[in-house]
């Protein structure tokens, strides 16, 4: 499975840079990440509790850094076992531009699973490996420069906010 994105962030690509190569920061970001130790230099161990499809799993392993270019460029590898469920494998290549005041990263993401995993569908399995990546980079992002919702609530007035829905907006009327 393989894929491509690129977003824009707000900080500048040094900070950035930075961000991926610290592991309290890659604990943050990794979606289920239940611990990450190590060093760029050393590599990282990692432990992560996801859910694919029906298959639950807590996944052990390693996470390389590569290829680092400063401010530039790096290579993320990582691979885990998840027990019965069997393996997840992937890498992402990132590059980091300087646009708009800010940093326009982009990825290539390519993953493999193997296993019960790899029972569930490719359907599945790439719908679950894009919305990890769009996740990571996500939370990445919001760890960088603040979640979106707390700029534009700030930018928005009560009198010019539209009426909320579910529970909470019909608490207020």
């Amino acid at each position: 499975m393989q894929m491509s994105d690129t977003r824009q962030i707000a900080v500048p690509p040094a900070q950035v840079y930075a961000a991926l190569l610290d592991p309290e920061m890659l604990k943050q970001c990794v979606p289920g990440a239940q611990e990450v130790t190590g060093s760029v230099e050393d590599g990282f161990e990692a432990t992560v509790v996801q859910k694919v499809g029906p298959v639950k799993a807590t996944f052990k392993g390693e996470v390389t850094i590569s290829d680092l270019v400063p401010d530039t460029s790096l290579k993320i590898d990582g691979s885990g076992k998840g027990g019965a469920a069997g393996f997840a494998k992937g890498g992402a290549e990132v590059r980091l531009l300087e646009k708009d005041g800010g940093t326009e990263l982009s990825y290539d993401v390519e993953a493999k699973v193997g296993g019960k995993l790899a029972q569930l569908g490719s359907r599945i399995i790439d719908g679950f490996a894009k919305k990890m990546a769009d996740q990571f980079f996500q939370n990445l992002q919001d760890a960088l420069e603040g979640p979106a919702e707390d700029i534009a609530a700030e930018s928005e007035s009560a009198e010019d906010a539209p009426a909320k829905k579910g529970w909470f907006g019909r608490s207020k009327a």
